[in-house]
């Protein structure tokens, strides 16, 4: 299994990278062995949320100038996966909005690494029935999509029986596919890593996850921590370094 190794002023963290993601695992490979992130910042900080970097524009940055739309002039298909997920210590790809990247491609440099937090088994409920919701918008979306042509002639012949028998239609393969598919559903193994170690469960399967921290979750646990700006960057700059170990 290849490893990487980001060195920074708090400590190194080493992040095992998922074979199951090979798009993923070979582009930071590839980056990791140009020297790409060598001098880049951590730029966005949440706490109790993540810790962001990989903009190349971040490097050698002015004092509080806004970061994080940098790139390399490429994306990643997304590669993702149930079984892969935002526990603490994964480490994910940023990516553009739904809005403009629906196929949820990822940036082809900016990662973030998962600090979250626990949750109660009542939580996890709750969130579940959140992300059932959002998934059946989400599903019923693309469906409403492919069946756009067909919605525009019936609204054209103002044919409103014809809408709502679309409408039931596209409700019913929505909710037959959200039942079947699982969709907004935890698995044991993620509500077992939620309520023990953390994480942000609300993005699975928004993001590709294409790694976890194997040591050095300390560091992680610090960076969250720092003072950051109202644009969420940190005060004092967190360089990196990022070598293929």
């Amino acid at each position: 299994m290849a490893k990487i190794k980001i060195t920074t002023s708090y400590g190194d963290i080493v992040v095992k990278l998922y074979d199951e993601t090979p798009l993923h695992r070979d582009n930071i490979l590839k980056l990791a062995g140009e020297g790409f992130y060598d001098g880049t910042l951590f730029h966005r900080v949440i706490k109790d949320f993540m810790i962001q970097g990989g903009d190349p524009q971040s490097r050698g940055a002015a004092k509080g100038a806004m970061l994080g739309a940098g790139d390399v002039g490429y994306t990643i298909p997304a590669e993702l996966s149930p079984a892969l997920f935002h526990k603490r210590g994964a480490i994910a790809a940023a990516r553009q909005g739904d809005n403009v990247n629906p196929e949820r491609r990822s940036s082809g440099c900016q990662f973030y690494i998962v600090w979250g937090k626990k949750y109660s088994e009542g939580q996890l409920a709750q969130l579940e029935r959140q992300m059932e919701m959002q998934a059946q918008q989400d599903v019923f979306n693309r469906l409403c999509g492919e069946r756009r042509e067909q919605i525009l002639q019936l609204r054209r012949n103002r044919d409103q029986a014809g809408l709502q028998a679309l409408q039931e239609e596209l409700s019913a393969i929505t909710f037959a596919t959200v039942k079947e598919k699982r969709l907004g559903k935890l698995s044991e193994e993620q509500k077992k890593a939620y309520s023990t170690l953390g994480g942000t469960p609300f993005l699975d399967g928004q993001y590709t996850v294409f790694g976890e921290v194997e040591s050095g979750l300390e560091v992680v646990a610090k960076i969250q921590e720092v003072g950051t700006d109202s644009n969420d960057r940190p005060v004092k700059d967190i360089k990196m370094n990022v070598t293929i170990i």
